[in-house]
């Protein structure tokens, strides 16, 4: 059974759409505030939240804002009177896959969470390199967030100094292209350095030794004459 979160302040919209939903096989839980929404959706694992824009306590785009830093992956629908397009592309900006006007036809509401659970399980399970949103970087077993600023590989958090973390950014963004010292210089430390400078190779070796732990998985590698490159490592 799939789960929904819905998060709404009007205690006859609520029955109207728990109602039909768990006629139609949905488990719903109810918050009629956006702070008590937003704990409820970062205790427990929903298949769909559903969100009213103006809510008491914190309005929707703030929580929806909040769930995103903790989950990239679990589709957020807005559910709203508010229905102007400057609100539902603020909306979208601030995170939600959906958005739906009130008034609106129930079967419309159910088409489209089938639509977006359908859709989220095969974005949650891909594992290959890619942005899954604004935020969050993967490339094989690393995460960047470059929201919160964490770095995780192996499911393990690494600590990154300031430099560090701007160096792997780098090069998580520019995977598989191979980045002059130049280039490193220009996009990480933002002045004109001497050429001569070795700042890129120290603070390379300093990246490897918390990211490139296990030999013979590096994925920062070294292009003689040339500079350095983050891929797979070659077996």
């Amino acid at each position: 059974m799939k789960k929904i979160l819905l998060v709404e302040d009007e205690a006859h919209v609520v029955s109207f759409i728990k109602k039909g939903l768990s006629e139609e096989g949905f488990e719903v839980s109810v918050a009629f505030d956006g702070k008590t929404g937003l704990q409820l959706a970062l205790d427990n694992t929903f298949d769909l939240i559903i969100l009213d824009i103006m809510l008491p306590e914190m309005n929707g785009l703030e929580v929806c804002k909040a769930i995103r830093i903790e989950n990239q992956f679990v589709p957020i629908l807005f559910l709203t009177a508010l229905g102007t397009s400057e609100n539902i592309v603020l909306g979208l900006e601030n995170g939600a896959d959906d958005y739906l006007v009130k008034p609106f036809k129930f079967i419309e509401l159910v088409a489209r969470i089938k639509t977006l659970i359908r859709r989220s399980k095969g974005k949650s399970s891909s594992s290959e390199t890619a942005v899954n949103d604004k935020h969050t970087y993967i490339f094989g077993d690393l995460t960047v967030n470059d929201y919160t600023k964490t770095v995780i590989r192996a499911n393990e958090e690494i600590s990154l100094t300031s430099t560090e973390y701007k160096l792997l950014l780098f090069f998580i963004k520019n995977k598989k292209k191979v980045l002059s010292r130049q280039d490193i210089l220009d996009a990480v430390w933002g002045i004109d350095y001497d050429l001569g400078t070795n700042v890129v190779d120290v603070y390379v070796n300093y990246l490897r030794k918390k990211v490139d732990t296990k030999p013979d998985e590096k994925i920062i590698h070294t292009i003689i004459g040339m500079g350095y490159v983050l891929r797979e490592s070659e077996q």
